[in-house]
């Protein structure tokens, strides 16, 4: 039993995301399986399980490098990790512009390009965190941010 329910957390906990403390990376190690307790009228059990974990939950200021998704006339979408940060055209330098007549289309200046798959280092100016999912607001549009070749 105490084998079927650690496969059970992993499949059900690991990947998910909680507002409180964001997202479950990985469980490391299972600290106690308490005795199950029978469900009346269900005939499953319910256990509780303390365990230890990996989180990742960001804040404002943190700096993070991230893939970009898509491009648009408002900005660029990336991924970093498991949640996404949005740029927004206002938070881009101003000697970067917006091409959509490439393919994929892109922000671009004399020697940086922005495009889908370009890895970047962004900035986190705001969170939005809800109870299964956390979404960002950055900046390229100061030192050491941007593309990173």
């Amino acid at each position: 039993m105490r084998e079927f329910v650690t496969k059970r957390l992993y499949k059900d906990v690991e990947g998910t995301c909680t507002g409180r403390y964001g997202y479950i990376v990985a469980v490391v190690a299972i600290l106690d399986i308490q005795t199950g307790k029978i469900i009346p009228g269900h005939g499953s059990a319910e256990f509780e399980v303390k365990y230890s974990a990996i989180l990742f939950k960001p804040f404002k200021n943190e700096v993070l490098d991230g893939v970009v998704e898509s491009v648009n006339k408002l900005g660029f979408v990336t991924n970093a990790g498991p949640f996404q940060i949005f740029v927004s055209g206002s938070y881009i330098p101003s000697d970067m512009k917006l091409d959509m007549n490439t393919n994929p289309p892109s922000f671009h200046s004399d020697d940086q390009k922005i495009e889908k798959g370009t890895l970047v280092r962004i900035k986190i100016i705001g969170t939005l965190i809800d109870a299964t999912k956390i979404t960002a607001i950055g900046t390229i549009k100061e030192d050491y941010l941007g593309v990173i070749e």
